[in-house]
């Protein structure tokens, strides 16, 4: 292992290099590396014609992240779980087809990593069938430039199988905490561990480098060989880091709480104001089951843990992120991926394990756009690609979902008090549409598999069924045809439609212990 600067970092990668960055969002994204990367290219136009590859998605709307990558003729092929928080710049380039761009599960990408690691040909799966995934739609090509096909519809014993074949890594960009003068890193104060170890071995074992950001360097033997999670032997290079580009999160700094250094007192989290967000992950509590193994996506159902904080039921509840994180309460908006007073956090690749072999009692997860087959978009709007992150493992194999957004989007304003719903002003964009421009989650196939699946809105809930939507609950305060059925550009199944709670459009509810042990 050899401590370099960071300006050292650019003529170490070659013109037409494949990279795999470590990091999610900006929690354990290697900034400074890809910061000096950049600054390179400014000053020499090399490295060019880059290749990158991410499990999920790098960066904000800020300075950090895949901005670094966004120079015409630096890079041509960016393959990614998720583009949403990759910025403007980039998300420009892959709107115009300035690059190609790619858009995969983000649990297949991360085990594509350990598959890369130890010299397999990919990544056999059912992950992704019939969605946009699927190379009989559109094989997770985001844009006219993306031409190659990365992912394979094949049969094996009989079956049905999407099969994601292993890229070459030339470099890898991964981020630590400490390391030692051997070059063994531990991931201390980052908040989730990821796959930086699989994409280190994916380097080694392809032939490339591994270059490491960490905080600071200790001396040799200091470090608990357990708190060692990247060994010495898979490191070439250290770089330490600016504290400004080591942040723990997209909000946060650093807080000891969101990598399990202290736990926290439930109640100091304050709850949410009372809104069309909190009715809707009230309603949404109510499809918890008590000690039922349970995922949360981001938005809004990142809010049902404060619900059930308030309410007192947090402690009967067992939650999950995709991250790797299980127990605790999952944090909302820019530390989302992490959790306050979790019980366990491991590999993201062993999470998505758990996840695609059927771990999952229940997960509940956003909507954007919903059509009458019950198929979902949230990864692609008005030719826009935001990508699916962990969404479509997720929906694959969980045995019950629960989608979760608002009835309609786009300036619609709302009152909610005394246990009545009342809209001001509709909003301009209607979600329920005759189809979706991007099928994320396949409906079809999921009433097939036998799947059970609840849409939950501020005014309206639904259920599918196999012959469609099936509308089975209105709000207080809220006309059928004048606020539901006006609003969708399909009739759902209308048989016998019932009020929601009138507790959840009051300030103080109290229903959800009643909901949830009968």
């Amino acid at each position: 292992m050899k401590v370099i600067r960071p300006a050292d970092i650019g003529p170490l990668i070659p013109d037409n290099a494949t990279l795999f960055l470590g990091g999610l969002a900006v929690t354990s994204l290697p900034e400074e590396l890809l910061l000096a990367l950049e600054q390179h290219f400014l000053a020499t136009g090399h490295p060019r014609q880059l290749s990158t590859w991410a499990c999920g998605a790098i960066g904000n709307s800020g300075d950090a992240g895949m901005k670094h990558f966004a120079h015409a003729g630096m890079t041509r092929r960016v393959v990614a779980g998720h583009f949403g928080q990759t910025g403007p710049e980039m998300m420009k380039m892959v709107f115009n087809g300035d690059v190609e761009a790619y858009n995969f599960p983000q649990g297949s990408l991360s085990h594509l990593t350990r598959q890369i690691a130890c010299r397999a040909p990919g990544v056999l799966t059912k992950v992704g069938l019939c969605t946009f995934v699927d190379p009989r739609l559109e094989g997770g090509k985001m844009n006219s430039a993306s031409t190659e096909d990365l992912v394979r519809l094949v049969e094996f014993d009989g079956e049905e199988w999407l099969y994601y074949k292993a890229p070459k890594i030339d470099v890898a960009l991964i981020r630590g905490t400490l390391a030692d003068e051997h070059g063994n890193i531990t991931l201390d104060k980052e908040g989730v561990i990821l796959e930086q170890l699989s994409i280190a071995q994916a380097a080694r074992a392809s032939g490339g480098i591994v270059i490491c950001q960490v905080e600071r360097i200790v001396k040799a033997g200091t470090l608990h060989p357990k708190a060692v999670k990247i060994p010495g032997v898979v490191i070439d290079y250290v770089v330490v880091s600016q504290p400004q580009h080591h942040k723990q999160t997209i909000a946060t700094q650093f807080d000891p709480a969101l990598c399990g250094d202290i736990r926290v007192p439930t109640d100091s989290l304050a709850p949410m104001a009372l809104d069309e967000r909190k009715v809707i992950a009230r309603r949404a509590a109510m499809e918890l089951k008590p000690g039922a193994i349970t995922n949360l996506g981001i938005g809004i159902p990142a809010g049902i843990p404060s619900v059930a904080a308030e309410e007192g039921m947090a402690d009967a509840l067992t939650l999950s992120i995709e991250s790797g994180v299980t127990g605790g309460i999952p944090a909302q908006l820019g530390d989302f991926g992490l959790a306050y007073n979790a019980e366990a956090i491991i590999e993201q690749s062993f999470q998505f394990d758990f996840y695609d072999g059927g771990g999952l009692d229940a997960s509940f997860l956003g909507l954007a756009q919903v059509d009458a087959a019950g198929n979902v978009n949230v990864s692609k709007f008005n030719g826009r690609p935001v990508g699916c992150g962990g969404f479509v493992n997720i929906t694959r194999s969980t045995k019950r979902l629960v989608f979760c957004g608002s009835f309609t989007a786009g300036g619609l304003a709302l009152r909610v008090g005394n246990g009545e719903l009342h809209i001001d002003t509709e909003g301009r964009s209607r979600k329920f549409v005759q189809q979706v421009e991007q099928i994320t989650f396949n409906g079809r196939d999921a009433a097939l598999r036998g799947q059970e699946v609840v849409f939950v809105t501020e005014r309206a809930v639904f259920h599918l069924r196999a012959d469609g939507l099936e509308l089975t609950e209105i709000a207080p305060g809220v006309n059928l045809e004048r606020d539901v059925l006006a609003h969708m550009d399909f009739r759902p199944i209308v048989r016998d439609v019932k009020r929601m709670d009138t507790g959840l459009f009051s300030e103080r509810w109290g229903g959800l212990r009643a909901a949830l042990c009968g």
